[in-house]
């Protein structure tokens, strides 16, 4: 479904838990997951901690979403 979407001029951000899959499915902007039961937070984590996490996450995301990719990347 991803790249459909980008087919279709639209850019998408792959937020996964597993980079080799979305590798294999095409995606060109993929950004790691925290962990396949929580893959955008930590319940371990304190509530600041937690907070924290997820707005890097989720930045992060946007910063993918603003690049310029040629092909397959993996924002680390």
């Amino acid at each position: 479904m991803v790249k459909e979407i980008e087919r279709a001029g639209i850019p998408v951000v792959h937020v996964c838990t597993i980079v080799p899959i979305s590798l294999t499915v095409g995606a060109n902007r993929i950004v790691p997951a925290v962990a396949i039961p929580h893959p955008l937070g930590n319940p371990a984590l304190s509530k600041e901690e937690e907070k924290s996490l997820r707005k890097s996450l989720a930045l992060k995301a946007l910063k993918a979403l603003e690049t310029p990719v040629d092909g397959q990347t993996v924002f680390e």
